[in-house]
């Protein structure tokens, strides 16, 4: 029995009754709970690792107490004394009770071993419970976590929104099948939301979440029971095999926009599976298995952390601090952004299934999020300003390379990012600390940027190409304020001012009319090929080449178009995918439903085949070798 008491103090109380007996209470621990307006436990659980007790209060904090045995043994026994047992009577009774409260200052008032302070804002915790290696906790803010522990430290590694509008979660029911059922109160319904299938299983009036409830469910028959208007209502469910039959489930619910390859993973005795992740017009992202041998696709987990649509994706391929366990699959930094100005980022980690040997195990751990208008809700003198559009649209994503260097070496990975509002901005992590903070901007196109990609230049150079809606590509030498936000970082104590990108180096109209696809080859000889595909079915191919120019204290970056290619009419419809394999290699990919490869030489470009396939509106493509 746990009883919150004044002060925020939280009694452990071990109840123990025999009939004919007087009720043996003993007092196992006082804990205190963490200053706030509304002070007491709405739920805990004891985890299975031993010696810890988890906790949810109504200011929605997790908190993380130990509960060894050995610290009720000061307290002891109330119930019995001299070793005869009384008969049970209302004086005896509460002379227990308050035998044991007298006894708590025996034992020391314990604080918190691990606090998440408002986790789940300030509507409170409804639910902790443990299933397998992790927590599970849910609360009134419509969305589940999942953690793990880490020594004696609570880690978040990922939040769920199950279905829109589910703002009250109440609990979590795992099934033998594997299945997740969420729990919660839709205005004034019950409803329980299966998390494999994506869908309601039940809708229940029943007027709302304040009211006693209990549900429980079997493989034969569900039951809810509820109290309304003084009335107990009962809803009784027989199970009934189910008629209809999914021919091909959906990896989304709405249009699929990008789509990036993490890798692939062995399997002994088996085709290795490659492992992709998608992003889509649902608010979600999917990462899933395709199975080259059977060509099924398999969802493996799914990304809700965003609250608009999921635009554009872009892949670190870096060592992380949590891969324990996952030496031999892969690990990178999935960097996820779209509407509403939000960039989330979270560390994906994909190994064999030791339970299967046939199937892929896939962690997600949420590493760091941002939003534009978060951040301008800090920003001092903020009344003078004019503030950002929230309805900003992140439209490509790409991550710089590796930063570091012999003078200063750096944990950051910096990221660019293109903007409908306009701007070209690069923001740095620190996955150690989780922060993602913006680190320099410009606004240079003054319309929408549909594209950028970066590339390593040599000599430590740090070039970024952008595409805009007019058709203009523009190339940046952003190595200098790569550099000053680097330091800036390192000296930061509060928060940092976005720095100025300055100008591009060049700028090239290479099409009529928006451009929607860009992809840069570094040739053997250290020339730049450039290749872009417009909405207007063109294709355009340039080959730069960057010199150095200045002394050793002042180096400036110069660069120098050696050759255009241009295609018009490429393809009868918009260009939305394009690689270029090698210098005389080009693949592209339309709305129009051709998939052409490009035979490139000096002022031409030829085609070389062309193959139809049936995905209507395809949105991007991505290459690997085999």
């Amino acid at each position: 029995l746990l009883a919150s008491g004044p002060d925020g103090e939280v009694l452990w109380l071990d109840v123990t009754h025999c009939p004919g007996q007087v009720p043996q209470v003993q007092l196992r621990g006082r804990y205190q709970l963490p200053p706030c307006k509304q002070r007491w436990h709405t739920c805990a659980a004891f985890l299975p690792q031993g010696g810890l007790l988890l906790c949810g209060d109504r200011r929605g904090s997790l908190l993380l107490f130990p509960c060894s045995s050995s610290l009720g043994q000061a307290a002891g026994s109330t119930g019995i004394s001299n070793g005869s047992p009384d008969l049970v009577s209302e004086d005896s009774s509460s002379n227990s009770e308050h035998s044991c409260l007298l006894h708590k200052e025996v034992l020391p008032l314990e604080s918190p071993l691990s606090l998440l302070f408002g986790l789940h804002g300030k509507t409170g915790v409804t639910s902790v419970t443990c299933h397998g290696d992790y927590i599970y906790s849910t609360g009134r803010d419509g969305v589940y976590r999942q953690l793990r522990l880490q020594g004696q430290q609570l880690e978040v590694l990922q939040k769920h929104r199950p279905c829109k509008g589910l703002q009250w979660i109440e609990k979590l029911c795992f099934t033998p099948d594997g299945d997740l059922l969420v729990l919660g109160f839709h205005a004034d319904n019950f409803v329980v939301w299966s998390s494999r299938t994506n869908e309601n299983l039940h809708c229940i009036p029943c007027g709302g979440g304040h009211r006693s409830w209990s549900y429980c469910s079997s493989s034969s028959d569900e039951a809810f029971a509820f109290i309304k208007c003084g009335d107990v209502m009962l809803y009784h469910h027989e199970a009934k095999p189910c008629e209809q039959q999914v021919l091909l489930p959906s990896l989304h619910g709405r249009e699929i926009s990008c789509v990036r390859r993490l890798g692939a993973v062995g399997m002994p005795g088996h085709p290795a599976l490659n492992v992709f992740i998608t992003g889509s017009e649902d608010t979600m992202a999917c990462v899933l298995a395709l199975s080259e041998g059977s060509r099924a696709a398999i969802p493996l987990t799914r990304l809700t952390d965003h609250i608009s649509s999921v635009r554009a994706l872009a892949l670190a391929h870096t060592a992380g601090p949590s891969d324990e366990g996952f030496d031999k699959g892969l690990s990178a930094l999935l960097f996820s952004a779209g509407g509403r100005a939000q960039i989330e980022c979270n560390r994906v980690v994909c190994a064999r299934d030791p339970a299967s040997e046939s199937s892929v195990a896939c962690q997600v751990i949420h590493v760091a999020s941002h939003r534009l208008d978060e951040h301008w809700e800090r920003k001092k003198n903020r009344h003078k300003l004019v503030k950002m559009d929230p309805e900003t649209r992140y439209m490509s994503l790409s991550v710089m390379p590796d930063t570091s260097s012999e003078q200063l070496p750096t944990p950051w990975k910096f990221l660019a990012a293109a903007c409908s509002d306009g701007s070209v901005r690069v923001f740095g992590l620190l996955e150690a600390a989780q922060k993602l903070v913006l680190v320099a901007e410009s606004f240079h196109h003054e319309r929408c940027v549909l594209f950028l990609h970066t590339q390593a230049g040599g000599e430590r150079r740090h070039l970024l190409c952008s595409a805009a809606t007019d058709g203009s590509v523009a190339f940046w030498d952003i190595t200098s304020p790569i550099a000053e936000a680097t330091t800036a970082l390192h000296r930061a104590e509060g928060e940092l001012q976005p720095l100025a990108l300055g100008s591009p180096l060049l700028t090239i109209m290479a099409h009529s009319c928006g451009v929607n696809s860009l992809h840069i080859h570094m040739t053997l000889e250290g020339q730049y090929l450039v290749a872009s595909g417009s909405d207007d079915g063109s294709i355009h191919i340039c080959l730069l080449k960057v010199t150095l120019s200045g002394g050793e204290v002042t180096t400036g970056t110069c660069m120098h178009v050696l050759q255009r290619v241009a295609k018009p009419c490429a393809h009868a419809a918009h260009v939305t995918g394009i690689r270029v394999l090698r210098p005389d290699l080009l693949l592209s990919a339309s709305v129009d439903q051709r998939l052409t490869l490009w035979h490139h030489s000096p002022g031409r470009l030829d085609p070389l085949s062309t193959t139809f396939f049936h995905v209507p509106d395809l949105a991007e493509l991505d290459c690997w070798e085999v």
